[in-house]
């Protein structure tokens, strides 16, 4: 019987050769901050992430190399972090020539797709199995036209064979290469992507094409930068969650968790599960005597917490104030109220919990509500507070990334807990989130690496056992249902 053939070795190539000029910024567009991080980290993240990819090769403006070098220090799988060429052509041919002689699958794609899911990369490197080019693409949804040099409508193409290019662009070693090598020949060679180059210079090679998503967009003009955003704000990150039991007890076990506004509701039922493996769980609230928007009083717990146990890992902050009505109709000391529960507590967790975090390397938990996306009528002081918690995650995660601690938030649909009963009175358990099950994902965050993540928690989370097509749907789905969600608790 003969041996199986050997796998072949896949490695990433990221192009990061953009200035940045069209989206009017003076640095390239890979380096735009987006929820947390670089455009180039979210990017490079999906590769790190993906077991299939083994090596990652970088590219980058020569001027900003050293910008590259940092921003992928953590990415185990990144070999090599090269200056990129005066077009995109040369610098594909620049990553080719640090890969060696070995035959392997390589993956083009573009820094600036930060969508890119594990799905399209997987679909391309199996695809390589079979065929040695491989481009990703979507249906056009509108009509294309070719004019001429006057800006005439010269012809017309069927549409429902018109496809939208995107990355990455797969291919096996030996036959991108030779197609540069023949292109080399040509002193007129000009093409647009890699693609390009091997139909153009080895037409007896068929491109194969897998579906990509209208997500997996590329971040080229400014609307893109607002559009991404809006795409990472709306985006369910869900946080990976352990194989069993045991693995819960493992990463929780001997560690010491403070709960404020852990006497009730979804902080309880956090401070149950940390319980039950093994954590030392310290709860506060204002029914032990501990206000969380008076930071004497949290700083008191934190350092009895300490003085206890020695350490403190994670720090989870449920405590919020939901006030219906009118914003001219609210008194100021509900104004006041308001602000320093929703608001200014995080802030003054956040400035404690620090020194005991940076210890540890641990990490914060704070929650917001879907309203945040969209100022609502009555409620226009909830959301707007719970709205800056989300922009405070995302800029202490940015803060604290090199001293390694991590702050995620929370962001539950409606949930059955006391404060959404007293403000909505009762009402039909199917429609509700249980608090139970948003404290799980709250402990699948905590032993995560994520950091500066907005993790939704649905009954039906989008995406699990989805399609690509029912996974846009579902965020779009997002957008569309804040009136319905609009008081999220988070008590």
């Amino acid at each position: 019987m003969s041996e199986p053939a050997a796998r072949l070795r896949t490695v990433a190539v990221i192009l990061g050769g953009g200035t940045g000029s069209r989206v009017g910024l003076s640095i390239p567009k890979q380096l735009i901050k987006v929820s947390g991080s670089t455009i180039l980290e979210h990017t490079l993240r999906v590769f790190q992430e993906t077991p299939e990819i083994d090596e990652i090769v970088l590219t980058s403006p020569e001027a900003y190399l050293e910008d590259a070098r940092k921003l992928s220090a953590g990415m185990t799988k990144v070999t090599h972090v090269i200056p990129g060429g005066v077009t995109r052509n040369d610098t594909s041919k620049a990553a080719l020539d640090v890969l060696g002689d070995a035959e392997c699958k390589v993956l083009f794609h573009d820094a600036v797709r930060p969508f890119v899911d594990r799905r399209i990369i997987t679909d391309c490197i199996r695809a390589l199995d079979t065929y040695e080019s491989v481009d990703v693409a979507v249906p056009s949804a509108d009509t294309i036209i070719e004019v001429d040099g006057d800006d005439v409508i010269c012809d017309i193409p069927v549409r429902a064979r018109m496809r939208r290019g995107q990355t990455p662009q797969g291919f096996l070693l030996t036959t991108i290469r030779k197609a540069y090598e023949i292109a080399g020949g040509d002193p007129d060679f000009a093409a647009s992507d890699d693609c390009g180059v091997v139909l153009k210079y080895l037409p007896g090679v068929p491109t194969y094409v897998v579906t990509g998503t209208e997500q997996n967009m590329k971040v080229t003009h400014p609307i893109d930068v607002f559009v991404v955003d809006r795409l990472f704000q709306l985006a369910s990150k869900a946080a990976p969650r352990p194989h069993d039991e045991q693995e819960y007890t493992d990463l929780l076990g001997g560690r010491t968790v403070v709960v404020l506004g852990g006497t009730y509701g979804i902080g309880q039922e956090v401070v149950d599960l940390c319980r039950s493996f093994g954590a030392t769980v310290h709860a506060h609230s204002r029914s032990t005597g501990c206000h969380v928007e008076r930071p004497e009083d949290v700083a008191a717990a934190l350092a009895k917490a300490h003085a206890e146990t020695g350490r403190i890992d994670h720090v989870v902050l449920t405590a919020a104030v939901l006030h219906r009505g009118r914003l001219e109709d609210t008194p100021a000391d509900v104004v006041e109220d308001t602000l320093r529960v929703n608001y200014l507590a995080p802030i003054a967790v956040a400035q404690a919990s620090l020194p005991y975090l940076r210890e540890t390397g641990g990490s914060i938990v704070l929650y917001t509500s879907s309203s945040y996306t969209r100022g609502r009528a009555e409620y226009s002081l909830y959301s707007s507070t719970k709205a800056a918690v989300v922009n405070l995650t995302q800029a202490l995660a940015d803060e604290w990334a090199g001293i390694g601690v991590r702050v995620n938030c929370i962001n539950p649909e409606r949930a059955a807990t006391p404060m959404r009963t007293k403000a909505f009175g009762e009402e039909p358990p199917n429609t509700l989130l249980s608090a139970a099950a948003v404290a799980r994902s709250t402990l699948d965050v905590m032993v995560s690496d994520l950091t500066g993540q907005i993790v939704d928690v649905r009954r039906v989370t989008p995406g699990q056992g989805a399609s690509a097509t029912e996974q846009e749907a579902a965020l779009i789905s997002a957008a569309l249902a804040d009136d319905d969600e609009h008081a999220a608790s988070t008590v």
